[in-house]
């Protein structure tokens, strides 16, 4: 037998030998297995009615012929148990005197036919799929892939097993004790149109945190810390949408090149908290410290929203590592190709879940569900939702995906976010998600980038995004609240660098500039990068505060990138998924430089004035109409000359708009049954480089205007000023007017 088929061999059916990671035999099983439980899947630790503490293991391997649980003990040697019973295509025993702590695995054997899709390889350690806390890091070694990797014939390498065994480079399952009930815990449960999300990463967002100490930086705990919730209070935010939290693995080509991935988007654990966050340990103390981060959160007022990545897994295409659902049942949990050797890829990862299949969609929604119920979350962002509702014909809107989660008692009262878009054919899906979904928008994104750069988008689509996007949303009974607005994400330009870069500058990356998109919309103002021309720099800086105000006063769910707020920079990467160092983190000492910190300043501000201000969050799409006859319109737009707009207007490029909200002709209700009235405000947008004279509306609107916002300045300048009159919007500049009061009384200011 040559070297080449001692390492892998060409064959359906045979099993390597049983050997430790020090090339030692198997310790054989100390105790009898028990029948167990086939349910619930996962490992749960109890104790009997007799007093026997121990705990049962379940796993579904529809086509497994043979399932080993595998316990490691604090060396690492590998005691294997034989899991005999099988329920419902669940293979399940019970282990008296395993307790919490514990680390485990599984071996499953079965056919080995890449040709039908089977790739099963008991020489691969596998995770449990309902593990609730991970041990270790995932090593790239040749060894983890079910096939060879270095087969001399490499078009046929995915069909040739490799005997090796994997426990040395994958991480191991730790079984967790459930012990709490959530009892002092209190959901802020804010309403759709009243939050606000702040998108943050929980090492990224702590790790440089001066008030936040050293040893908790970096993990859940230091995103607990006073230090931290302090920020998020005083900003006004409402939830906090944190990057994945779900264990996750980093990929071969970053570990060669001795990057990480940083933002997490690789998931291998859909239960486990990533023990990489953890302060406290990873033998089921990062579960706990999870919680009491979730309970710091909710007992300041803020919502803790998960996002997070069912579309496809850590394993990747047929020569990635065999980690879990691949060594468990290939052709069961993954969508393979017309071949059944490979996989349909839709989220340019190496795979796609198949959440055609049952099991999957149950895999799916116990992930949530625990989330929720037992980890005290509010919501979640899924990353690459149209992949989730693929069905045989493209993306299906009554998908058994939705629908388990629209009917779920659980699921459908919580926070649902889609990222509408996968990168397969009819992937893109904004706007057509049902009722209980809102959507990341990034119609809105696109428009409010190309409006402040002066590419002056079709003015109807600008309108539409600034009211709510009824076009895209108001089909189908769903809300303006549908609709999450946003400049900037994790994935892109930071704000700073939107107005600071025409090109990405990825070299760091290691991919030679060739990754992260190209059409970022973007202006540096006259420069590249940093600079010291006054300027350029003052420009940079209204442009933030314009694009900031524009984002906080659109109707819909704002949403910020952390740190936008502070004028934080990546030096133009705008795809810093591999970056975890200080091109990543905040800047806190940002905060200390008075030119960032008016920034900050505005920004909450404006918070403020949306929560204060029920016209600037409503719950229902304008219609253009008087709530009352001979009543004020709820939404009227205006031209320069202070004239409502024509529908020729809407035809006509411009680069100055008005837009006025009447607080008196609302359509809402309060708890009581009373009709909701506010003040009215107006606002005015210039993107044009030379200031404009706008005249200001008269009656019916207003008698009478005070000025609330003005970003041509860091502070609003005081006065009144009447209606009919012309005012000066400086270039590339805004203005927030609020209706001043009458002396009859029509308006009752309440404050900013």
């Amino acid at each position: 037998m040559t070297a080449w088929q001692e390492l892998g061999q060409d064959t359906r059916r045979s099993a390597p030998a049983r050997t430790q990671p020090n090339g030692n035999a198997a310790h054989p099983s100390p105790v009898a297995t028990w029948p167990g439980s086939w349910q619930p899947l996962g490992a749960r630790f109890r104790t009997d009615p007799e007093g026997t503490r121990g705990t049962n293991f379940a796993i579904w391997a529809a086509g497994a012929e043979a399932v080993e649980l595998c316990l490691f003990d604090e060396a690492g040697h590998e005691t294997r148990h034989p899991l005999t019973e099988q329920t419902f295509q669940t293979w399940h025993g019970y282990l008296p005197g395993v307790l919490p702590g514990t680390r485990y695995g599984y071996r499953v054997h079965g056919r080995w036919d890449p040709w039908t899709g089977a790739r099963w390889n008991p020489a691969k350690l596998l995770l449990d799929p309902y593990a609730r806390a991970v041990d270790g890091a995932y090593t790239a070694h040749d060894a983890t892939c079910a096939a060879v990797r270095n087969w001399p014939e490499r078009e046929v390498a995915d069909t040739v097993r490799d005997n090796r065994d994997s426990a040395p480079y994958v991480p191991k399952a730790v079984v967790v004790h459930d012990d709490d009930d959530w009892y002092d815990d209190h959901r802020p449960k804010t309403p759709w149109a009243e939050t606000v999300l702040y998108e943050l990463h929980v090492r990224g967002f702590t790790m440089r945190h001066p008030g936040i100490p050293p040893e908790l930086r970096g993990t859940y705990a230091g995103l607990a810390h006073p230090a931290a919730i302090q920020h998020l209070v005083g900003l006004g935010v409402t939830a906090v949408e944190l990057l994945p939290v779900h264990q996750y693995a980093d990929e071969d080509h970053l570990q060669q090149r001795g990057l990480t991935n940083y933002w997490g988007y690789n998931t291998l654990g859909f239960f486990a908290p990533h023990a990489g966050y953890s302060s406290s340990g990873s033998r089921g103390q990062q579960v706990g410290e999870f919680k009491r981060m979730v309970r710091a959160l909710h007992a300041a007022g803020i919502e803790v929203i998960l996002d997070v990545v069912y579309n496809h897994t850590a394993e990747g295409g047929t020569m990635g590592p065999s980690l879990a659902l691949r060594g468990i049942d290939n052709a069961g949990y993954y969508r393979l190709d017309r071949s059944r050797r490979g996989y349909a890829d839709y989220t340019g990862c190496g795979n796609t879940l198949d959440t055609r299949q049952p099991h999957v969609v149950r895999l799916i929604t116990d992930s949530l569900r625990y989330w929720v119920s037992e980890m005290g979350v509010d919501g979640f962002r899924f990353d690459l939702a149209a992949a989730l509702a693929r069905g045989s014909d493209g993306v299906e809107m009554h998908h058994p995906f939705l629908a388990a989660v629209s009917q779920d008692p659980v699921l459908s009262r919580v926070k649902l976010i889609a990222e509408p878009w996968d990168v397969g054919a009819g992937g893109y899906q904004v706007g057509g998600f049902p009722p209980l979904w809102a959507e990341w928008n990034d119609k809105y994104r696109d428009t409010v980038r190309d409006f402040w750069r002066g590419a002056r988008p079709d003015v109807r689509e600008l309108g539409y995004r600034l009211s709510g996007s009824s076009d895209l949303y108001q089909r189908g009974g769903r809300r303006p609240y549908a609709s999450v607005n946003f400049i900037t994400a994790h994935d892109g330009f930071t704000l700073r660098d939107l107005v600071s870069y025409n090109r990405k500058h990825n070299e760091a990356n290691g991919e030679d500039n060739r990754d992260g998109t190209n059409d970022n919309r973007s202006w540096n103002c006259g420069a590249e990068g940093e600079t010291t021309d006054p300027a350029v720099r003052e420009l940079r800086q209204r442009q933030l505060r314009n694009l900031l105000t524009t984002l906080l006063l659109s109707t819909g769910v704002p949403m910020l990138t952390a740190g936008d707020e502070l004028g934080r920079t990546q030096g133009g990467n705008n795809n810093a998924y591999c970056q975890d160092n200080e091109n990543s983190w905040l800047d806190w000492s940002l905060l200390g430089d008075p030119e960032w910190r008016s920034l900050l300043d505005l920004t909450s501000r404006l918070i403020r004035l949306r929560r204060t201000h029920p016209v600037l969050r409503q719950r229902a799409f304008f219609s253009g109409r008087a709530a009352v006859p001979g009543g004020q319109r709820d939404l009227a737009w205006f031209t320069a000359r202070g004239r409502e707009m024509t529908e020729a207007d809407w035809f006509t490029p411009t680069a100055v708009l008005g837009m006025l909200l009447s607080g008196t002709a609302m359509s809402e209700r309060d708890q009581h049954g009373c009709a909701l009235t506010d003040d009215s405000f107006l606002l005015l947008l210039n993107a044009g480089e030379q200031p404009v004279s706008f005249t200001l509306p008269g009656e019916p609107w207003a008698s009478a205007y005070r000025t609330v916002v003005d970003t041509a300045r860091a502070e609003a300048p005081e006065g009144r000023h009447p209606a009919l009159t012309a005012i000066t919007v400086g270039g590339r500049s805004c203005r927030l007017l609020r209706v001043a009061a009458t002396d009859h009384g029509r308006f009752s200011p309440t404050g900013a």
